[in-house]
């Protein structure tokens, strides 16, 4: 009389929408962190090899089940039930588990053709049991109403409806064609008892499975929606950085020709005695002269960022002579002697030199320079096969709410128009080269950023470089 489902709620195929293609800039950033060893989100394949373990495991939990309500009823309730038929199906299920396992090892990808065969090999399980112990009289019966719920939470829209066509036949079929149980005890358990009883257990287990695996379910959801937040939202702030790099590029192009200028009538100062002759004045000009390259220096830096300047891109270097480089630079140009380094990197590395990572530097220092005018210290060392980078100042840190929004635009405690868009870029290159960045406050004062960048997108060669 009491047959136990082996239920599955299949996949979770909303995971993960087939509908809507990522865009561009959002599929380039899935990529980039792929090559990068980062953090891949998850995708459809990988949310229906997810569910196909949980299917599996729920399938052991329904054989084991079936075994005890077996012998329960054959033994304590004295119904007669054809043993060997009812344990073939258990085999067939343990196989179809096996059988499972061997192509999740072999990392095959889990369609939702696939899931939804699991499904409808578990309704015909169901059939089976049911047809063996009373058909359509079997108070569980009920248990078909949580696979169709399942599969219309879980499945498409074609594939929820074959699994209705196909509980539908089982059901007409079972009140055609059945086996009646045989009660030998009337005494120990009259038919209607048993009826009430079987009625009572399938209403439970119907509601327990359902309130279990659709709040699984709804969690699955919430991630998958978290996921997608997140998605959208680097997509937005890529294309802001897009829109941010043409407006720089184009300034830059503009400013070339006034830079130009001013440096011809410079030129033209030093030449006039009159002018030179003053040692003010000459202090003056000298003053104006390394403004106007510094601001050369920043014009073509955007410009190499952009792709835009000749024989300026990048070079090979090594780890050790590029940071090197780059703290006397920084210290060069902004007249600051307050910045101690110490490298521990250990044996050198060959790199490609690349604007665009030392402007992402310069603007971390250039934000622990105005943080404090206490000594700030950056740190190189070597974390598995990563370059690890920690900032450090001696200001008064990061509030609790700049730490919450830290990397997003126009986040920025100083103040004024256009604030924090140095940390939001430093975020997304560092992303885009598969890396993370990561924000905290010292215990004895002060803000430490870390920048961790794999060596694999920075290394051009396999040896080490003494």
């Amino acid at each position: 009389m009491l047959s136990l489902i082996s239920t599955t709620p299949g996949n979770q195929k909303s995971l993960v929408p087939s509908a809507a293609p990522l865009s561009p800039s959002a599929q380039r950033w899935v990529d980039a962190g792929a090559r990068g060893r980062a953090a891949v989100p998850e995708t459809e394949d990988t949310t229906n090899r997810k569910n196909m373990e949980l299917l599996i495991q729920l399938r052991w939990t329904a054989v084991i089940g079936q075994v005890a309500t077996v012998i329960f009823v054959y033994r304590w309730l004295d119904v007669a039930l054809p043993l060997v038929p009812m344990a073939a199906v258990i085999g067939a299920l343990v196989a179809l588990n096996l059988a499972s396992l061997a192509r999740m090892r072999i990392g095959a990808d889990i369609s939702n053709h696939e899931l939804l065969l699991a499904l409808m090999l578990d309704v015909a399980a169901l059939t089976v049991q049911l047809y063996l112990s009373g058909g359509a009289t079997n108070p569980f019966t009920s248990l078909y109403l949580l696979q169709v719920t399942l599969g219309a939470i879980l499945l498409d829209a074609r594939s929820t409806w074959s699994l209705l066509a196909l509980t539908c036949a089982c059901f007409a079929g079972l009140s055609l064609f059945y086996r009646p149980l045989e009660i030998s005890n009337q005494s120990f358990a009259e038919p209607l008892s048993l009826d009430i009883a079987g009625m009572f257990v399938a209403f439970s287990l119907n509601a327990v499975l359902l309130v279990v695996f659709v709040t699984r379910i709804n969690r699955n959801l919430r991630e998958r929606d978290a996921y997608l937040s997140a998605l959208r939202q680097r997509a937005i702030e890529e294309d802001h950085i897009v829109r941010m790099g043409l407006l720089a590029s184009g300034a830059a192009h503009e400013l070339g020709t006034p830079l130009a200028s001013m440096s011809v009538i410079l030129s033209d100062w030093r030449r006039m005695s009159t002018l030179t002759s003053d040692p003010e004045i000459d202090e003056d000009l000298s003053e104006m002269e390394r403004s106007l390259q510094r601001c050369k220096s920043i014009v073509t830096g955007i410009l190499v960022s952009a792709g835009e300047a000749r024989g300026e891109g990048s070079s090979a270097t090594t780890i050790n002579r590029f940071l090197e480089e780059l703290v006397e630079e920084w210290k060069t140009a902004r007249s600051v002697t307050t910045l101690s380094f110490e490298n521990f990197f250990g044996a050198d590395l060959a790199i490609a030199s690349d604007a665009t990572l030392k402007q992402v530097i310069f603007n971390v220092l250039d934000n622990a320079l105005e943080a404090s005018s206490n000594p700030i210290k950056l740190t190189a060392e070597r974390g598995g096969d990563a370059l690890v980078l920690r900032i450090r100042d001696g200001g008064p840190g990061f509030s609790p709410e700049m730490l919450l929004q830290l990397g997003k635009p126009y986040q920025s405690s100083k103040g004024r128009p256009g604030g924090g868009l140095g940390l939001f870029l430093v975020f997304n290159v560092v992303r885009k080269l598969g890396g993370q960045v990561t924000a905290k406050n010292r215990p004895l004062g002060g803000a430490e950023v870390t920048l961790t960048l794999p060596l694999a997108m920075l290394a051009i060669g396999e040896d080490d470089v003494r």
